[in-house]
């Protein structure tokens, strides 16, 4: 078990603005607040139509560290996952309205960014992550990715912005055991340090993370020192780079040695998901007709049961619209009973009243 956790993170503009006299266009952040530790990074997305990403990305790594460091339990402890994504992205397109209003900024998307997140609770740690940048797990065994970069074939990635981004939104929910560090770096220095093709991160970032071992204002002062010395200042072109990490005080060290600098590249068959999305149609619909046809086969058991699968083969009631529906069959079925009673009272009352006068015209007689 650590003994303590020391966060940090750094971030820094690179020459491709610097040139361009643009701003920046990462944010970061990390902090330790209701026992929560979160260490949060942000790439604003470029272009000349995300005017604004810088405000989406600064908004977002605030608004999604103080949502865990808040609600940490709770949405640690949802089952639901699909739940969690799209209550996470519910904050950030609440924030990003409060933006666009203060702003007069018309479209959301002007609002952009990756999101890169990793909170730890006890024993606990969720890890988030959407579009490119990369999540990396430090372990006395070695160093290897949590979390990849999100490209397409031709380099384009994800956005918290997007319409369904809670379905690109990456998270995973497990312990800290044999954990050193977990570091998170936008593509701005994950370009520099991981082999895609190979799945291999360099040990450079096991020695950065190690920083942390000192303390928080020394490690970041050091990282910043590295990432502007020798990547930002690498190259003219350099992307804006923002570096983050977790550090497990008391927790064993991967032997820098034993590393591997080296890896042969992924091998590929070259099939698509969408390949595989087409093959599967015909199949499932031949399922679904099976399915079909074994719930029709038991519609003759009960007038019940079939119309449960009426609904379900049509469009499905909600519990509130069928206990409503039950309502109303229910309330229906005595007024009928109630007019045929007042009818057959009314018979009777008639049939009584020609007897009596039968009786009193033979007593007249």
């Amino acid at each position: 078990m650590y003994k303590g956790i020391t966060v940090g993170a750094i971030t820094t503009i690179g020459n491709k603005h610097v040139n361009r006299g643009t701003p920046c266009e990462d944010a970061s952040y990390a902090v330790t607040e209701n026992g929560v530790s979160v260490v949060c990074i942000a790439d604003g997305a470029g272009g000349k139509q995300y005017t604004d990403a810088r405000f989406g990305s600064d908004c977002a790594v605030h608004v999604i560290t103080e949502t865990l460091c808040e609600h940490f339990d709770a949405l640690y402890n949802e089952n639901r996952e699909a739940a969690v994504r799209g209550y996470l992205m519910a904050k950030l397109r609440i924030a990003f309205a409060g933006i666009m209003e203060e702003r007069t900024i018309d479209v959301i998307d002007r609002l952009s960014c990756t999101l890169l997140f990793v909170a730890v609770k006890d024993r606990r740690m969720m890890i988030g992550h959407i579009g490119d940048g990369l999540i990396v797990r430090i372990s006395p065994s070695g160093v290897s990715p949590v979390s990849m970069p999100q490209n397409d074939k031709d380099g384009k990635t994800y956005f918290v912005t997007a319409a369904h981004a809670d379905n690109y939104l990456r998270l995973l929910k497990t312990t800290v055991d044999d954990v050193h560090a977990i570091a998170l770096m936008t593509d701005g220095v994950q370009d520099s340090v991981y082999n895609e093709e190979a799945g291999l991160v360099k040990p450079v970032v096991a020695k950065m993370a190690e920083a942390f071992s000192a303390g928080r204002e020394e490690a970041e002062k050091s990282i910043l020192e590295t990432v502007q010395k020798f990547i930002v200042g690498s190259s003219n072109a350099s992307d804006d780079a923002s570096f983050g990490v977790m550090y497990f005080e008391g927790t064993k060290a991967p032997d820098p040695d034993e590393l591997e600098g080296s890896a042969e590249k992924f091998a590929s068959s070259g099939e698509t998901f969408k390949e595989l999305s087409q093959a599967i149609k015909p199949e499932l619909l031949a399922a679904h007709e099976i399915i079909k046809k074994c719930a029709g086969t038991e519609e003759a058991e009960g007038e019940g049961e079939k119309e449960q699968v009426q609904a379900v083969e049509t469009e499905p009631e909600t519990t509130v619209a069928a206990e409503v529906n039950t309502e109303n069959k229910e309330t229906k079925q005595p007024k009928t009973i109630s007019k045929i009673s007042v009818i057959l009272l009314i018979i009777g009352a008639l049939l009584t009243l020609i007897g009596t006068i039968e009786l009193v015209i033979s007593l007249k007689g």
